[in-house]
């Protein structure tokens, strides 16, 4: 089988000491997509993909980060997302949960990078966390149908919804959780066609490796965790996906 990691950030401090030798492990990866969280990230992130052949970067403000954005934010995006190796804007979105950055600001945040995203034709990469009707509803206000729903945790009205206007929905360690009969149910229900696979590394382990740090490789339980609730091998469907997603050459 093959795998693609479609959400890591192995630019952040967890991955200091070994950075090097995660990447080298990744012999049966076509590509994976190191994603930032804000400006500094976004730089971070760039300069990771210009290293290493198949990975690739996003640029983009993490809710959390919406509050500190500077005036010109969205010019620094402009310019680092018209290089060849960023194939996307984000981590952007909304997250109610934490609400580290108020209400107002994250959504006009978001907003404003998914106007940019539209403008230069590229994907989007949407956290979203206790806040699922607020995203959708300026999702669609926007008009801009291309991306992914990172760690998706809403329901199947919700998946459904979000599929329909065109969204790809990012699947990763927490289905591999025992009580997470729930988003078994949302695989079921839109289909290998509709997701794509992630691990959010260093955040949110598979389940045998719940309380450590993740990493790209670990991708393989969240895949294998798929096939057995579908109940058959989508592995090499689930990088086509990925690499439609994300407009990547196999």
């Amino acid at each position: 089988m093959r795998f693609v990691d479609t959400h890591a950030h192995l630019h952040m401090k967890h991955f200091d000491k070994d950075r090097k030798e995660i990447i080298e492990k990744l012999n049966d990866f076509p590509f994976l997509v190191n994603v930032a969280t804000n400006i500094e990230d976004s730089y971070l992130s760039l300069s990771l993909a210009k290293n290493y052949e198949k990975i690739y970067a996003t640029v983009g403000v993490h809710p959390h980060d919406s509050k500190d954005v500077s005036k010109d934010y969205l010019g620094v995006l402009e310019k680092l997302a018209k290089d060849e190796k960023v194939v996307a804007i984000g981590e952007i979105g909304l997250d109610y949960y934490r609400n580290i950055s108020p209400f107002e600001i994250q959504q006009k945040v978001f907003t404003e990078q998914l106007i940019l995203a539209k403008e230069l034709n590229l994907p989007v990469v949407v956290h979203i966390r206790d806040a699922y009707e607020d995203a959708y509803n300026i999702i669609e206000m926007i008009g801009h149908f291309n991306g992914v729903i990172h760690a998706f945790s809403g329901d199947k009205e919700y998946a459904l919804k979000f599929v329909k206007l065109g969204f790809f929905l990012g699947i990763g360690g927490p289905v591999t959780y025992k009580k997470n009969e729930n988003l078994r149910d949302v695989i079921r229900f839109v289909g290998e066609e509709n997701i794509v696979p992630e691990t959010d590394c260093p955040y949110l382990p598979p389940q045998p490796f719940r309380g450590k740090r993740n990493e790209p490789g670990y991708v393989r339980f969240v895949v294998e965790e798929i096939n057995r609730v579908l109940g058959e091998d989508v592995s090499e469907t689930l990088v086509k996906n990925a690499a439609e997603l994300f407009e990547v050459k196999l």
